[in-house]
């Protein structure tokens, strides 16, 4: 654990801080810090910038009530720069935006631009957004019982799968059954964000457990 002292502010006073979002890792703004806003973020929990434009501090959420809370901080190899994750409540640009990062500049066509949080807003939009034809607006056509009778069914096939021993089967099922799960937890309104979050809790209970088991 680095001190505040320890960090190379600019000429200026400032350092750059990545701000990213800790479930999805999404990046979600660049802003800057001096050394009274790293302190007030430390103190307090939530992120508080220094503005160049108004040359003053202010603390992100004020006005908007989007604020951020602070989950770590960590500077680079140099020291002169940092990255702060977050646990965000609403949007973090001031245009309304998840991130301040959607402009393309460029976009490799080598790279599969694929995550699981970029399906799970596609099959959202199949909820909100009826597409013809399409297999997701069916299953929210048809109502939970339907969603929860696929989700069994494609459990039943990621166990005999994984019984089978063939691992490129299994991984196809699961496939299936993560899409499933997926569709699922738009019906009843879960983010994927809820699942990390428990997932969470869980692995610090885990921590603390071993730690009491190894005092």
């Amino acid at each position: 654990m680095i001190k505040i002292e320890e960090l190379k502010f600019g000429a200026d006073g400032l350092i750059p801080a990545v701000v990213t979002d800790y479930f999805t890792k999404e990046v979600l703004t660049l802003a800057y810090m001096n050394e009274e806003s790293l302190r007030i973020s430390m103190e307090e929990g939530y992120t508080c910038f220094y503005s160049r434009s108004r040359k003053t501090l202010w603390r992100k959420g004020e006005t908007s009530g989007n604020t951020q809370q602070i989950v770590s901080i960590k500077a680079d190899c140099d020291k002169d720069a940092l990255v702060v994750e977050v646990v965000k409540k609403g949007p973090a640009c001031h245009l309304g935006t998840e991130s301040c990062f959607n402009d393309k500049v460029y976009q490799s066509g080598n790279v599969n631009d694929f995550s699981m949080e970029k399906l799970y807003a596609l099959i959202r939009g199949r909820k909100t957004e009826k597409k013809e034809g399409s297999y997701t607006t069916y299953l929210f056509e048809q109502g939970i019982d339907k969603i929860l009778k696929k989700v069994g069914e494609e459990s039943a096939e990621v166990i005999i799968a994984g019984k089978g021993g063939d691992k490129a089967e299994t991984v196809f099922e699961i496939a299936d059954l993560t899409y499933h799960i997926l569709v699922l937890m738009v019906q009843m309104g879960i983010d994927t964000k809820d699942v990390v979050a428990e997932l969470s809790k869980r692995h610090v209970v885990d921590k603390k457990v071993k730690q009491q088991k190894m005092q």
